[in-house]
């Protein structure tokens, strides 16, 4: 199992630097320890933003608030820690596209009140989100999500730790790997739950 320092050392491998972070939650002191606390929290959300991958997807019920503009009848609040928001279903939606009736996800709307609160704006009564959750829990990440991650925090690093041309040259190679793993993740895990939706017990294909 990966760890985020692990992560980041791995970031830093592939930028050809040889340091070797110890902890970034407090960070140790060196100056690679002080940019990966920075930077590797926006590295791995912004993977996960991106991704949508399946174990930072969630969904729950959402709490309604007193507070709809002309335009919409329902305000909820956004859940905490939500990165993206993938959908907002009906209550009773069996599935999250077109089915037999006809159910589809609803038309939404996301603002800010004027406290700063986030929320989804939708005419679905009892409205239930699809979202990506921040995920921190770096066990949860399959060997190609942490690749991911390694590459889009190398990207972030690229500039203070190489600086000037070769720091921005690198910085855009590393992105477009990260773009890369991701597409690989995205595949795999796509084909991980098809295969789960299409299996089927040995107790019930006995009965065929």
């Amino acid at each position: 199992m990966a760890s985020d320092t692990d992560i980041c050392n791995l970031a830093l491998s592939h930028l050809g630097d040889e340091a070797s972070v110890v902890t970034i939650d407090p960070p140790e002191g060196s100056p690679q320890a002080d940019h990966c606390a920075r930077f590797y929290p926006i590295a791995r959300d912004s993977v996960l933003q991106m991704m949508a991958p399946s174990f930072a997807t969630r969904r729950a019920s959402m709490g309604l608030l007193t507070s709809p503009t002309a335009a919409w009848t329902y305000a909820y609040a956004k859940p905490s820690q939500c990165l993206r928001v993938l959908a907002v279903l009906p209550a009773d939606a069996t599935s999250d596209t077109v089915d037999a009736l006809g159910i589809v996800p609803r038309e939404y709307a996301l603002e800010s009140l004027d406290d700063g609160t986030e929320v989804i704006l939708t005419n679905e009564p009892d409205a239930v989100i699809k979202y990506v959750v921040r995920v921190t829990d770096t066990a949860k990440f399959s060997p190609l999500v942490i690749t991911a991650i390694s590459h889009q925090l190398a990207a972030a690093l690229a500039g203070p730790v190489l600086k000037g041309d070769a720091g921005r040259a690198e910085g855009k190679a590393q992105l477009q790997l990260a773009a890369a793993w991701m597409a690989k993740a995205n595949v795999s895990d796509a084909s991980q739950q098809k295969t789960s939706r299409e299996f089927t017990p040995s107790s019930v294909q006995a009965r065929r």
